[in-house]
C-alpha cells in the first residue's frame, strides 16, 4: 500500500467511517537532474543565508514570516499552525451532492484516490459509495491538506472513491482577459462542412497508452549515447506557417486523410492488444526515470 496523504473520517450526516486519502498521480518517474559544479562534477547544495549579513542560518534558527509590511514581518512558529486545528482537520463531511456535469473542469485541480482505513469502516463506506452510483451524483466536501482547507469532489471509482481537489473561485483567471479581445467571426456553410468531415475521421475512443511522452523519451535516448560516448542529434521540427487559405488547406486535409484510408494497413507484428480500462491504465506506472537511470550507467 502507498503511504497515504491523510487519514481521518468520511461524513454523511450521522454516518461515518474512518478513511484514508491517497495520491492518484506521480511525478517520480520522471527524469530528473541535479545542479553540479562544472568543474569538479560534485553535485551543489542551497544554503539558505541571511539577506543582509549573507551569514547562513541554522535550521534551529529558521522561522516563517508574513509580510505584513515593506521590511516588516510577523513571525509564525510551526506550532501556532498546528494550533490551527479546525473540523475539517481530521473530518471530510460531505455537504453536497450535484451532478458531476455541473463541476466546470478548470475547477479541477489534483486527483487522490479515498479508501476506508480499517475493515468495520468497509460497510458504512460502501453505502454513502453506492447510494451516490444509485444517485448518480457526486459529493463535494471540504478537508485541510497541506495546511490548506480544500475543497473536494468526491466521485463512486471501483470499489472507493476519486477525491478530487477543487480550486477556489480567486483561483481561478476570468476568460474574458482572454478571450473578450476574439473577434467574431462568420464560417462559410462548406468550411465548416469539410471541418467536421476531418473531425468525424479522427473520432475514436480516449486511449492514453497511445500516447508517449516523446520529449522524455528524446531525454533518455540523450542520456544514452552521452553514456557511449555518441553524438545526438533530434531533427529541428519545423514550424508551421499561419494558413493564408483555410478551405485550400481544408480541402488537401480532407484528401490526405482519404489517401490514408485507401493505403493498406502495415502488418501487425504482434496480436493486438485488448484496451486497457481506466483502473488498469491507472495502475501502470511507466518506468521512465528507471529507464533514465541503466541509460546512465
Amino acid at each position: 500500500m502507498p503511504r497515504s496523504s491523510w487519514k481521518g473520517y468520511l461524513k454523511l450526516s450521522l454516518v461515518s467511517c474512518a478513511v484514508a486519502l491517497y495520491s492518484a498521480s506521480s511525478s517520480s518517474e520522471r527524469v530528473s537532474f541535479n545542479t553540479l559544479n562544472r568543474k569538479t562534477g560534485n553535485r551543489l547544495k542551497q544554503n539558505l543565508v541571511d539577506s543582509v549579513s549573507g551569514e547562513p542560518v541554522d535550521t534551529a534558527d529558521r522561522v516563517k514570516g508574513y509580510a505584513a509590511a515593506k521590511g516588516q514581518y510577523v513571525l509564525v512558529e510551526d506550532a501556532d499552525l498546528e494550533a490551527l486545528k479546525i473540523e475539517t482537520t481530521k473530518t471530510l463531511e460531505i455537504e453536497t451532492f450535484v451532478p458531476q456535469a455541473e463541476i466546470d473542469p478548470i475547477y479541477l485541480d489534483s486527483p487522490y484516490y479515498l479508501a476506508p482505513d480499517a475493515k468495520v469502516a468497509e460497510e458504512a463506506f460502501a453505502v454513502i459509495r453506492d447510494a451516490m452510483i444509485a444517485k448518480k451524483v457526486v459529493g463535494i466536501g471540504r478537508v485541510v491538506l497541506s495546511r490548506r482547507e480544500r475543497m473536494l469532489m468526491l466521485q463512486p471509482r471501483g470499489k472507493g472513491m476519486l477525491a478530487t481537489t477543487l480550486r477556489y473561485p480567486y483561483e481561478i483567471r476570468q476568460d474574458a482577459e482572454v478571450f473578450d479581445p476574439i473577434g467574431d467571426v462568420r464560417l462559410p456553410g462548406e468550411m465548416l462542412d469539410i471541418a467536421q468531415e476531418i473531425i468525424a475521421r479522427k473520432s475514436g475512443t480516449f486511449a492514453p497508452d497511445s500516447f508517449t511522452d516523446r520529449y522524455e523519451e528524446a531525454v533518455v535516448a540523450m542520456l544514452r549515447a552521452k553514456q557511449a560516448g555518441e553524438a545526438f542529434a533530434v531533427p529541428e521540427a519545423a514550424e508551421p506557417a499561419n494558413v493564408v487559405d483555410i478551405m485550400d488547406a481544408l480541402r488537401r486535409s480532407l484528401e490526405a486523410g482519404e489517401a490514408n484510408l485507401r493505403r493498406p494497413p502495415a502488418p501487425s507484428k504482434k496480436p493486438a492488444e485488448t484496451p486497457a480500462t481506466a483502473d488498469q491504465t491507472a495502475r501502470k506506472a511507466p518506468p521512465r526515470k528507471a529507464a533514465a537511470r541503466k541509460a546512465a550507467r
